[in-house]
Order: structure tokens, then C-alpha cells, then sequence
């Protein structure tokens, strides 16, 4: 059944995913990963041994969502270092493993700036290295407690805008533990909803053609005992016009300095409908994602995927007899097909009713509010 109902308040089991971990085993430090391509089917871990390992596992999205590619990025550096690879190169090839991302490039930079401080005093690799992953492991904890603020501050709006509870969420791609050093952006407020009784159902979009809400946000949300509902990202229209959506809640892979907001394709569709139906959009995303060196949508670069996950479909763990070279799945559309496979759009601010960060709620949304929540978290990071 796609409708999971919410289990009783007995149920403590945790529902945290860990979806990143650093481990020191005799052979040498690895980075382990939950492959998410595997997801549902089977729960199953990637071990990264080298910078080359884990950009192959971003590229193919093993390991995804903002937040958790900075910390990814951060340990990448870290790793590369603690096993005497040239971490200039591992730095250089994980920040471009994923360009509309600002967290990755972020990450990389936290990481790898603090291995170069560290030798610039005159420390040794040993103790570059130990920058390198102390740094990592610091933004791995500063994401974890932003999580949670986010959370807070996600709820205290929805009631300030729905008073009663009893709240119809709609989400697009995924944006729980999978994407976060805690419990996620988007999900996270949708979690603490849930847990305080005021939410009523969930609406999860399969989030084509990837399929990140059927696949990951429905395990999740499983996981954790809500009530949610499946449905394809064409049907969304069908919902608002029903009245059965109270409020859109997104995450954010990149936000400029004007306030504009690249996500997952198919964001903007809803973005649009939300304001044709009077529904809040929202944007739940940590501070880090806010880029004020880009200063509109129109400067985002915008990944574009291979055209094979278009044009073929992969059933996690399934294999295929005949499958098609390209992708190595079942193939949907003639052989030959040309498709238009953008990873994101960008949803203009004015179409933003709020976007939640851990230092607050910017609302309405502008370049001048926007520059102040930053302002904020840096005085708090270096206060």
C-alpha cells in the first residue's frame, strides 16, 4: 500500500538514518556511505577508500541532497589527506563533482582550507591531515544541530500560518536524514509535525525521473511512522485544485543572493501552483546554501543529467536481461531519443512565501533579509 498510517506513541525506535560515517579500521580511515541508489530494496554501504571513489559516488547520486554533499566533501578532503593523496587535486575534483550544489563546494573548501592553515604554521602532514578531519567533523555536527533548529522554527511557522494543526504537507524529492548530518531540511519540520500530532498526512511526490520521493522519501517516512501518500508529479495539480494541500515544503540545493531557489526539477511547477491556490511554499535549507556570490537565478549553473535516465527505467537491485547499454536499464522511448534531463529549476523569490533557515524565517523573501540571516550565522560562528 502507497498510504502508511502513523504508529502509536509507543513506537521510540529511532529514525535517523546514518546515512555518512568515518570509520578508522586497521588497513586505514574510509568513508562509509549508504548507497541511495540501492534504496528501498536493500540497505547497503559504499567504503571510500580515496577522493576518486566518493566523486564516483556523488556523480551517481550513491551519496545526494546539499547539506550532506558539504560534509561528504569536507570528509573527502580529510580522507585524501589522512592517506598522503595530493589533496589540492581530491579538493579540485570533489567541489565540481556536482556544480549547482553550493554545499559541496563549501564543504571542500572548509576542509581544505583548514589542512592549508595548518601547514602554513609550519605543522607537519600528520597534523594537516587532523585539521582536515576535525574541520569535517565539526560541519558534520554543525548540520546535525542546524537540523534541529530548522525543525523548530519549520513547525512554529506552519502553525502561525495553518492555526489548528492537522496539516497537509506536500514535498518534492527528498529531504530527510538521507540529505543531513540529523534529521534533514524539509522533512525535518514535516517529522516534527508529525511527532507533535499536527501533522495529517504527507504527500510525497515519486519526484521523476529519479524517482527520490518514491524511493527515499517513502522509506523515511515509513521509517518514522507517518501517515503519507505517493503520488505521481503530475498529479500535484489535481490536489490543490481538490484543496487537499495545505502547504508545500521543499529543500534547496542552491539560493542566491536575490533569493531565488534551485531545487530538484519540478519544484518550480509547484511553486506556481502553490500561488495560483493561495498554499504557503516553503523553503527549508541551512544557512550554508545560501550563496550571495551568485546574485539570481539566471547565474545558477544548472546540472544536466544524462538523457538515459529519461529515456530508460531502473528498478533498484533488478536485474535486467538485455538492458540498454547506455544506462543499463529497460529502455521507454525509441532508441535514439534525445532528452531534456535538467537535475534542478530555479523558483524566482517572489514566488517563495519563506525560507526557513537555523538562524530564522525570512519572509518575506529579499536580498536585504536574506544578507541579514547570513550576517547573523557569521557573527554566531566566529562571535
Amino acid at each position: 500500500m502507497a498510504d502508511q498510517y502513523a504508529h502509536s506513541g509507543d513506537d521510540m525506535r529511532p529514525t535517523e538514518i546514518r546515512a555518512i560515517r568515518w570509520e578508522e579500521p586497521p588497513e586505514g580511515p574510509v568513508l562509509v556511505l549508504l548507497d541511495q541508489t540501492r534504496l528501498p530494496a536493500e540497505e547497503v554501504e559504499l567504503v571510500c577508500t580515496d577522493a576518486s571513489t566518493l566523486v564516483e559516488a556523488i556523480r551517481s547520486l550513491a551519496v545526494r541532497g546539499a547539506p550532506l554533499l558539504g560534509i561528504a566533501g569536507a570528509y573527502g578532503v580529510a580522507l585524501a589527506a589522512v592517506r598522503g593523496f595530493d589533496v589540492d587535486e581530491a579538493a579540485t575534483a570533489l567541489a565540481t563533482a556536482r556544480p549547482t550544489a553550493v554545499n559541496l563546494a563549501l564543504g571542500v573548501r572548509r576542509a581544505h582550507s583548514a589542512h592549508e592553515a595548518a601547514l602554513a604554521k609550519g605543522g607537519d602532514v600528520r597534523q594537516a591531515a587532523s585539521a582536515a578531519l576535525a574541520a569535517a567533523r565539526q560541519l558534520h555536527r554543525e548540520d546535525a544541530e542546524a537540523s534541529a533548529r530548522m525543525a523548530e522554527h519549520g513547525v512554529t511557522l506552519l502553525d502561525e500560518l495553518l492555526p489548528g494543526g492537522g496539516h497537509r504537507i506536500l514535498t518534492h524529492c527528498n529531504t530527510g536524514s538521507l540529505v543531513s548530518g540529523g534529521e534533514g531540511t524539509a522533512f525535518a519540520v514535516a517529522l516534527a509535525a508529525h511527532r507533535a500530532g499536527r501533522l495529517r498526512r504527507l504527500w510525497v511526490d515519486e519526484t521523476r525521473p529519479l524517482l527520490q520521493g518514491a524511493r527515499l522519501t517513502a522509506y523515511e517516512a515509513g521509517r518514522s511512522g507517518m501517515a503519507y501518500t505517493l503520488l505521481t508529479d503530475n498529479a500535484a495539480g489535481s490536489l490543490f485544485a481538490a484543496g487537499d494541500v495545505d502547504a508545500v515544503l521543499i529543500g534547496a540545493d542552491r539560493i542566491t543572493a536575490d533569493g531565488s531557489v534551485a531545487n530538484k526539477v519540478g519544484s518550480y511547477p509547484l511553486a506556481v501552483l502553490a500561488r495560483y491556490h493561495h498554499v504557503p511554499f516553503i523553503v527549508v535549507a541551512p544557512v550554508t546554501t545560501v550563496d550571495p556570490d551568485t546574485p539570481d537565478g539566471a547565474s545558477i549553473e544548472v546540472e544536466q543529467r544524462p538523457g538515459h535516465e529519461v529515456t530508460e527505467v531502473v528498478a533498484p537491485q533488478v536485474p535486467v536481461a538485455g538492458a540498454a547499454e547506455a544506462g543499463g536499464g529497460i529502455p521507454v522511448a525509441p532508441l535514439g531519443t534525445q532528452a531534456y534531463n535538467p537535475a534542478f529549476d530555479v523558483t524566482p523569490p517572489e514566488l517563495v512565501t519563506a525560507i526557513v533557515t537555523e538562524e530564522g524565517v525570512v519572509s518575506p523573501v529579499t536580498a536585504e533579509a536574506l544578507a541579514e540571516v547570513c550576517a547573523r550565522s557569521r557573527r554566531v560562528t566566529t562571535g
